[in-house]
């Protein structure tokens, strides 16, 4: 898959994509990520992208001669997707990962100011997202949290093919409880059904904690069909000192 991101901010995405997971999938080819400055396709000598929005208000605007130059410069893709960061987009999901998985390309323009140009995003947006109810400085981190969730669904990208599969949200609930070694730390152990070997089992109790988290965590989550275990009792007084 092909990703690429317009960003006026290129420093900041770097240095997240040259680590872990995208890291390692970009050094094997699995990802192609190209981020491209807006700034490089400004027509100007101080290479400036914004000005002032027509009609007053406060701030400023990013303006669409620069981005629509830096699209242009793009390779043509027929199985690509544009997506613009934003507040006032969709909230982006699960569901929209897996999706947008499927394409051959995606492009993500970042926002930065009061936002941009609308004839840009008329002429250029396929889909607009936003990761939550509240707004940020630019879209350089929202991009990161799609790319991210995103590349966990390529193949390859992650080194067990399972994992996107069994995280949450994946079947609509929240993941319950892990563990790994040691057995006992401080007096906390393992619970035992993850020691016994017995994989019927073990499904059946990853299945009740996911619920139980669920229940406690994300209600709304919940199928309407589903019978959610009783609330795991609380932990009565403090440990006397």
């Amino acid at each position: 898959m092909r990703i690429d991101i317009l960003s006026i901010l290129p420093g900041v995405l770097n240095g997240y994509l040259m680590e872990g997971m995208l890291g390692r999938a970009i050094r094997e080819d699995r990802l192609h990520v190209n981020v491209v400055n807006p700034r490089d396709y400004a027509n100007n000598r101080h290479r400036s992208v914004d000005d002032y929005p027509y009609g007053g208000g406060p701030g400023l605007l990013m303006q669409v001669g620069p981005l629509v130059r830096a699209m242009r410069s793009l390779p043509t893709c027929a199985d690509s997707r544009t997506l613009f960061l934003t507040p006032q987009g969709k909230r982006f999901d699960v569901a929209d990962a897996r999706r947008l998985a499927g394409y051959k390309r995606l492009v993500l323009i970042c926002g930065r100011y009061e936002g941009v140009d609308q004839r840009f995003r008329d002429s250029f947006v396929d889909e607009e997202l936003s990761i939550g109810d509240y707004v940020l400085t630019g879209g350089e981190l929202p991009a990161l949290v799609v790319l991210d969730a995103v590349a966990r669904f390529v193949p390859g990208v992650l080194g067990n093919e399972q994992s996107a599969e069994t995280d949450s949200f994946s079947d609509g609930l929240l993941e319950g409880p892990q563990y790994t070694k040691p057995r006992e730390f401080e007096g906390m152990r393992v619970p035992e059904v993850l020691l016994s070997g017995d994989h019927g089992k073990i499904e059946a109790w990853r299945r009740a904690q996911s619920l139980l988290r669920t229940q406690r965590v994300r209600p709304d989550l919940l199928p309407a069909d589903a019978q959610p275990p009783f609330e795991r009792p609380r932990k009565k007084g403090c440990k006397k000192t």
